[in-house]
């Protein structure tokens, strides 16, 4: 049995990547700051009260689930708040940064030792991480803080390629969710969630590193 360990699954595409794994038979570690009534009707592994960016949060996790296996380890929680010039706050930067790029790494780091040979990391960022796709500006911290976690990302592929442990940077699509407005224009969580298991079950350490989106299309950088 295949063990994920998902980060923001009490709603959106967490939620439906805990419904979809654990319908396949996989054992789900699903870890969110407040639980939910559709995560809890799932039956997986709940630990309620994870807050990606209190280092004691983290570190208590990683203490409770020492000597549990990770097969992958999937970093979807994350925030977007949208700044424009005339708008620039720099604290929702900052926090942008801290929440979507500084967290995922930090909480890589301290379940390392949770990883073995042949285990996957997962990163949840976006297209518009993409500098050279950045037709329509704006979105100041959201893109800034997205492309920082692309570059750890690949930073993390080399470091990690020698442990036999292969990252994944995934962009979802344009996904009908609260943090998009539940946008018309948007696919479901279960299209989106179907594509990105496709990109999970397909990386290998030769692939490793790779900007994809769930469709399958590399993204460029």
């Amino acid at each position: 049995m295949t063990t994920y360990l998902i980060t923001g699954s009490n709603r959106g595409i967490g939620l439906e990547y805990c419904r979809q794994l654990k319908a396949r038979g996989n054992e789900i570690i699903a870890t969110c700051r407040s639980s939910s009534s559709e995560l809890e009707k799932l039956d997986v592994n709940i630990q309620a009260g994870i807050d990606v960016t209190s280092e004691e949060s983290i570190s208590n996790l990683a203490n409770k689930l020492r000597g549990t296996n990770i097969d992958v380890l999937i970093q979807n929680a994350g925030i977007a708040e949208y700044n424009s010039l005339s708008n620039l706050d720099n604290n929702s930067i900052l926090n942008q940064f801290i929440v979507n790029a500084l967290s995922p790494l930090s909480f890589v780091k301290a379940f390392i030792s949770n990883l073995k040979m042949g285990s996957k990391i997962v990163l949840m960022t976006s297209r518009m991480g993409s500098i050279d796709d950045n037709t329509s500006g704006g979105s100041y911290g959201y893109r800034m803080s997205k492309s920082a976690l692309c570059m750890a990302g690949k930073s993390l592929s080399i470091d990690l390629k020698p442990k036999g442990i292969s990252v994944a940077i995934l962009h979802p699509g344009l996904v009908s969710t609260r943090m998009t407005g539940f946008t018309e224009r948007g696919i479901t969580t279960e299209e989106s969630v179907n594509g990105l298991l496709a990109r999970i079950d397909s990386l290998k350490l030769s692939n490793s590193g790779t900007f994809w989106h769930s469709n399958g299309e590399i993204l460029p950088w």
